[in-house]
């Protein structure tokens, strides 16, 4: 397959359509051709760039933690300004937009909402007059789960009303959020050749053709975009998603907490939505972020294996049946993370997170089941089928 970068570079005639155009590129340290060169400097040989953009985590660099910003500065190699969006502004000001005509947006996703990235490009779509998506592989594929956005929740991590695991590339997510939001803006995307989002044995990435560039620090493999959908809970939650140590957001543990008992519960409570994984049993020390230095008990989600099937792994109904089994299993716990998250001070970063306050209060009632749960999810993700339907490029 060729990537929506590679398509641009070898189309003389695509590329001739920007002729006399100012440039600018929207970018991250995934943004590489399938040789692994960075966009920027593959543009730059063809397509002068005239400014860079770059979202959370940096255009060029890793910011290793949420919440840690960015500053403006000057390209050490190209001389070119490179504009945070993740700094003293998220929302691009005119006096950026005013240095370009086209904004060509090379960003590699992993088909979460609440992955900043997709907020960083709706906020793009409404500020830019013209915009290309260089389109790139969700590595998740089609898979749809979870809840829409609620009206009234929308925040850094949920900016339209988008399904947790959307199913979507970069640039059907651009049309989808143009049309949304009845943009007048100039929209191209440049699509992918040959992209199977079905296909084995990625599912949705092409192994074997394409490196595993991180996304973001802790986006370190296939195995963690997968889990993330239902692992970005935790972030919202007092037990460790992992941070500070090499599997975040592939494992979840606490030093209180007897994952064995909490295992057993969920198996009692749900065992099918702990299916097409494997579930491992483990302890792990983070050297930063929560539980520092504290051995904690927890469990570790493989999905990098034969036990891996696509329709059955569950991501977000297995994040939620653990945080409902710790509940019952612990009913007095501090489970809920109050603290202020991705710029919003009010509200819980669970309720950021999953989108409203369903989640939580699905937890903390002892009297519904799985089956209440269930059924919520089952009507917003036969919704959001039909509403994804006419963007579908692949």
């Amino acid at each position: 397959m060729k990537l929506g970068i590679d398509q641009f570079i070898d189309n003389r005639s695509l590329r001739m359509q920007l002729k006399d155009r100012r440039v600018a590129l929207l970018g991250h340290p995934a943004s590489l051709t399938s040789e692994c060169r960075h966009t920027l400097d593959a543009l730059m040989e063809c397509t002068p760039v005239v400014a860079a953009f770059g979202p959370q985590h940096g255009m060029r660099g890793d910011k290793q933690d949420n919440m840690i910003e960015t500053d403006d500065y000057t390209d050490p190699q190209h001389g070119i300004p490179v504009f945070s969006l993740y700094g003293q502004v998220r929302y691009p000001t005119k006096e950026m937009m005013d240095t370009f005509d086209v904004l060509i947006v090379d960003i590699q996703d992993i088909g979460t909402r609440i992955y900043t990235y997709v907020t960083t490009l709706f906020y793009i779509l409404e500020a830019a007059k013209s915009v290309w998506i260089l389109d790139r592989p969700n590595p998740v594929g089609r898979p749809i789960e979870g809840t829409i956005l609620e009206k009234g929740w929308e925040s850094f991590v949920g900016a339209a009303p988008l399904i947790m695991r959307h199913g979507l590339t970069f640039g059907e997510l651009a049309k989808w959020f143009v049309d949304l939001k009845k943009l007048d803006l100039d929209l191209k995307v440049v699509p992918m050749a040959d992209y199977k989002p079905d296909a084995a044995p990625g599912f949705g990435w092409p192994l074997f053709e394409l490196s595993w560039i991180n996304p973001s620090p802790n986006a370190s493999s296939l195995n963690m975009t997968r889990c993330f959908p239902g692992t970005v809970l935790f972030e919202g939650t007092t037990l460790s998603e992992g941070r500070g140590t090499t599997t975040s957001l592939e494992v979840i543990g606490a030093p209180d907490i007897d994952f064995d008992l909490v295992l057993k519960r969920m198996m009692a409570l749900q065992p099918e939505w702990l299916q097409g994984c494997f579930l491992r049993r483990c302890y792990f020390e983070p050297t930063f972020h929560k539980h520092a230095g504290k051995m904690c008990s927890g469990l570790q989600i493989h999905t990098d294996n034969a036990a891996y099937r696509q329709a059955q792994f569950k991501p977000y109904r297995l994040a939620a049946l653990l945080l409902k089994a710790v509940r019952l299993e612990y009913p007095d716990y501090d489970l809920w993370r109050d603290f202020p998250y991705e710029y919003e001070t009010e509200k819980l970063a669970i309720d950021l997170l999953s989108g409203g306050t369903f989640l939580r209060e699905w937890v903390d009632d002892p009297s519904v089941e799985p089956a209440d749960f269930d059924e919520h999810l089952k009507k917003d993700e036969q919704a959001w089928a039909q509403i994804r339907e006419p963007y579908l490029l692949y």
